[in-house]
């Protein structure tokens, strides 16, 4: 018997007899796994590698994640040395350094 005969069977069930709260649960889960399975199939999930494809996929995402937030890091790392050289640069003309190297 597969999913939609056992909810066919509940739903029939609660109508003959009335719906206790036993049969109304078992209503409400097999609904819901097959409505999660229904979705799994229209997302191509439905097949035995589905979970090492996920599995793959948020270890890319992760990489990617630290990725960005590695070149974010290096960015402000290079901006914070460029603002330092700027500052050395410019002290060093008020001091008068610039024509020692002359």
């Amino acid at each position: 018997m597969n999913r939609e005969d056992m909810l066919a069977r509940l739903l029939a069930q609660a109508a003959d007899e009335g719906a206790d709260l036993v049969t109304l649960r078992a209503m409400v889960e097999e609904a819901s796994e097959l409505g999660a399975k229904r979705v799994l199939a229209r997302m191509g999930l439905d097949d035995p590698a589905a979970h090492s494809d996920l599995s793959e996929l948020r270890e890319l995402l992760q990489a990617w994640r630290d990725a960005k937030a590695s070149a974010w890091q290096a960015a402000i790392g290079w901006a914070v040395r460029g603002a330092l050289a700027l500052l050395l640069m410019g002290i060093a003309w008020r001091l008068g350094a610039v024509e020692l190297l002359k």
